[in-house]
């Protein structure tokens, strides 16, 4: 068995020591332990020297339990064989220091059972408190064991679900502007080359920006802003966006390329023509909050859709438990309304991402 107090235990022992000493002494000699100074000089240090020893292997014995016991759940078992061994190995502790003082003769001590009794009362005494403070502690600590495991389990189960929303992104807006592009090939091999100019400008952002998760308001903006260029090379004025949005919230988070999901849908369900543009508005409200609304000119035939748009946002922020994430859609209008994060670390961090930003 290793001897391993914890710091509970050491500095309860450092507080109890002299405490039980001078009652020990004081059961031994009554009132000459202040008239004698004999029993400070050789019963004090002598007693002492035996409760260092017994305190240790006290230790090395509860220790060696909970080791063999460790679990919440094994509680109950762990206390009754603290009880079992503890109690009589204490009781023989003080037993030894009686027959020891009473064979030697020391400073004239003879046998008083009724001392005995008076000094196995304090042992079981000051035991009973410091090890059900111990077990306590132990328990204790356990239960913020279990606690930061499970919590630990449920943060690696979010964050891989949170990768695989992350990684349906970025092939779907591929697969899309590779759909734009073909067609573009065809119709205007000018402008083909111009988007995917831009496209591999807005790409390379998306692989940088993603990876994370989440990103600043700041971030994301500059980044639709890049995207929406790639709408104008292949609708030009059919599709105007409008930003309006409070400096004060820059540094706010959401989930990584919401805004650009969100303009790709109006674009993939509404009718897109130069003579009833598309009027997309992203500004921000009170209560940290950022509105994306679009004029609604539905198309006849409904766009196929694969949900990644707005259910992967609406996913996200159920992984982040944060409440807030509302879509309203009436007979004109479009909105959805996205919660922003603050976080003070995480936002000032963030804002040194992405200084190079696509020109």
């Amino acid at each position: 068995m290793r001897f391993r107090p914890t710091k509970l235990q050491l500095y309860s022992f450092i507080a109890s020591m002299p405490i039980i000493d001078f009652l020990l002494n004081y059961i031994l000699y009554s009132d000459r332990l202040f008239h004698n100074g004999k029993i400070w000089l050789v019963s004090y240090p002598l007693i002492f020297a035996i409760g260092v020893l017994s305190w240790s292997t006290h230790v090395m014995i509860s220790d060696k339990i909970r080791v063999n016991y460790p679990g919440l759940k094994q509680s109950g078992v762990r206390i009754v064989l603290l009880a079992f061994c503890l109690i009589p190995f204490m009781s023989a502790c003080v037993i030894f220091i009686f027959i020891l003082y009473d064979s030697l003769h020391i400073l004239g001590y003879q046998m008083d059972m009724d001392h005995l009794k008076m000094g196995l009362a304090v042992g079981f005494s000051i035991n009973l408190i410091f090890e059900t403070l111990y077990e306590t502690d132990y328990i204790l600590e356990k239960y913020k064991e279990s606690v930061q495991e499970k919590e630990a389990a449920h943060q690696m189960a979010m964050q891989q679900e949170f990768d695989t929303l992350k990684s349906q992104v970025n092939p779907h807006f591929l697969f899309n502007c590779f759909n734009t592009l073909s067609s573009l090939i065809s119709e205007d091999k000018p402008k083909a080359e111009t988007f995917l100019n831009e496209l591999s400008k807005v790409y390379r952002y998306l692989l940088q920006n993603n990876e994370d998760g989440l990103s600043t308001l700041q971030n994301e903006v500059q980044f639709v802003q890049s995207y929406y260029r790639l709408l104008q090379t292949r609708h030009g004025d059919a599709v105007q966006l409008n930003i309006q949005i409070d400096k004060r919230y820059d540094l706010y988070l959401l989930p990584s390329m919401s805004l650009q999901l969100l303009i790709e849908n109006v674009v993939k369900h509404n009718v897109v023509s130069k003579s009833a543009p598309l009027e997309i508005d992203i500004f921000s409200i009170a209560g940290n909050k950022l509105v994306v609304n679009n004029n609604l000119i539905r198309r006849v035939a409904k766009a196929a859709s694969n949900r990644v748009g707005l259910e992967n946002i609406k996913a996200k922020y159920s992984l982040l438990k944060q409440p807030g994430f509302q879509v309203m859609e009436d007979e004109r209008n479009f909105t959805v309304v996205l919660p922003l994060i603050w976080n003070n670390t995480t936002a000032r961090t963030k804002s040194s991402y992405q200084t190079e930003l696509i020109n």
